[in-house]
């Protein structure tokens, strides 16, 4: 049984008293109820996206009206999600339905049906848009305790490797007004080796992506063991040599000599734009400035994780605002067609370049990115493909705009 929703008070008091002891599975039912006390509300049901961004997947709960999954690409629902906006459809009884994006900061959850009977009434954007804020944060911290939310986001069984990769990552988009960090995995149900990790500390922001060698859980067994000294290294504020060297022991005292990873480890100066790296052994970082990708950086890269025969070397560019950083392993640009044709790196700048023009945010720039990459290979990954896109801002950029 839901908790009792407290009568008299608004709704955003309403549903934060009831949150207190609710469980997973009476969310629905608590938005049912609550969202009605929002000026012109009669409905609302809230929608989860599955783990490949596919398709949004409603909550039910008591009293919660029967709605099927709505497909990203092609519904008015998904456009809300799409477009990090809120977009609005009338029925032919008038009744306007109201799709808000669900957003736990920058990254993308879900999004939330409101059903009017006419008109959202004027200057109720700012209540509506509080409410669907609080529905994400409860969708955040009921995933923390229950598997509800988990369960439902899924179209198929998760392999063991890909639950390990899962837990491991951060949120997939992050976001303030000096950087935009936005990612992507796939397979999303059979990622193994792949993974990324980051953190933003004051003016610093450090970014790391991985392959492991092999496949399935060995390899995430690997990569687990990488991320944990990954993640000791920068904690200890090392510099990022050093933390290449603290994931190479680690490699190297817990797996055998053929076991190793690539890995890209990155550091970020938010202040001044100045990108630092360490290469080991894995695809190059591609920077996109005006619409056109950088030529090579000339530093070269170090041995492997795991096969580092001392220090590995630094490298670092300056970037200019706007800038977009891409972060991949080679499951994304050595993705192959049934003809035998590589995505490429050219390929990918150039998605990456036009997405930007057609105004795209950096997620939905990844999420579409991520099924080019499939397409290209007629729907079969032949390998991990994980990828981080990264941009650089001033903290003006509104300012200037204005």
């Amino acid at each position: 049984m839901t908790p009792p929703i407290p009568d008299g008070q608004d709704p955003m008091r309403a549903l934060l008293r009831a949150s207190h002891h609710l469980r997973a599975d009476q969310l629905g039912t608590a938005v049912l109820r609550t969202a009605p006390r929002l000026d012109g509300v009669r409905l609302a049901v809230v929608y989860v996206v599955d783990y490949e961004q596919q398709s949004l997947v409603p909550l039910g709960g008591e009293g919660v009206p029967a709605r099927e999954p709505l497909d990203v690409d092609e519904s008015t629902g998904g456009g809300a999600f799409r477009r990090v906006a809120p977009v609005s459809s009338r029925a032919s009884d008038g009744a306007v339905t109201l799709w808000m994006p669900l957003l736990d900061g920058a990254e993308r959850l879900g999004v939330l049906e409101l059903v009017f009977d006419g008109d959202a009434p004027e200057g109720a954007d700012e209540a509506i848009r509080a409410y669907a804020a609080l529905v994400a944060e409860l969708c955040v911290t009921r995933d923390e305790y229950s598997d509800v939310l988990t369960r439902l986001r899924r179209n198929r069984p998760m392999t063991i490797a890909a639950e390990i990769q899962w837990e491991l990552v951060p949120p997939l988009t992050f976001g303030t007004d000096r950087i935009v960090i936005a990612a992507a995995l796939e397979p999303s149900y059979e990622i193994g080796g792949d993974t990324f990790d980051y953190a933003v500390n004051g003016e610093l922001a450090d970014l790391m992506v991985l392959d492991a060698v092999g496949h399935g859980l060995p390899a995430a067994l690997l990569a687990t063991v990488a991320v944990g000294a990954y993640r000791s290294g920068r904690r200890a504020e090392l510099s990022l040599t050093d933390i290449s060297a603290r994931m190479n022991r680690a490699i190297e005292e817990q797996f055998t000599a053929s076991r190793f990873a690539t890995a890209l480890l990155v550091r970020l100066d938010l202040a001044g734009g100045t990108l630092h790296w360490v290469n080991a052994g894995h695809p190059a970082p591609l920077v996109v400035r005006d619409g056109a990708l950088l030529p090579p950086h000339p530093c070269r890269s170090s041995l492997p994780l795991g096969l580092q025969p001392g220090p590995a070397q630094e490298c670092s560019v300056q970037l200019r605002p706007g800038d977009r950083v891409l972060l991949y392993t080679d499951g994304i640009v050595e993705a192959r067609s049934p003809g035998g044709e590589f995505f490429g790196e050219d390929r990918l700048a150039d998605f990456v370049v036009r997405a930007e023009a057609a105004g795209d945010p950096p997620p939905e720039t990844l999420r579409r990115l991520m099924r080019s990459v499939l397409d290209h290979q007629a729907g079969q990954l032949q390998d991990d493909a994980s990828i981080v896109l990264v941009e650089w801002r001033t903290g003006r950029e509104e300012q200037m705009r204005l």
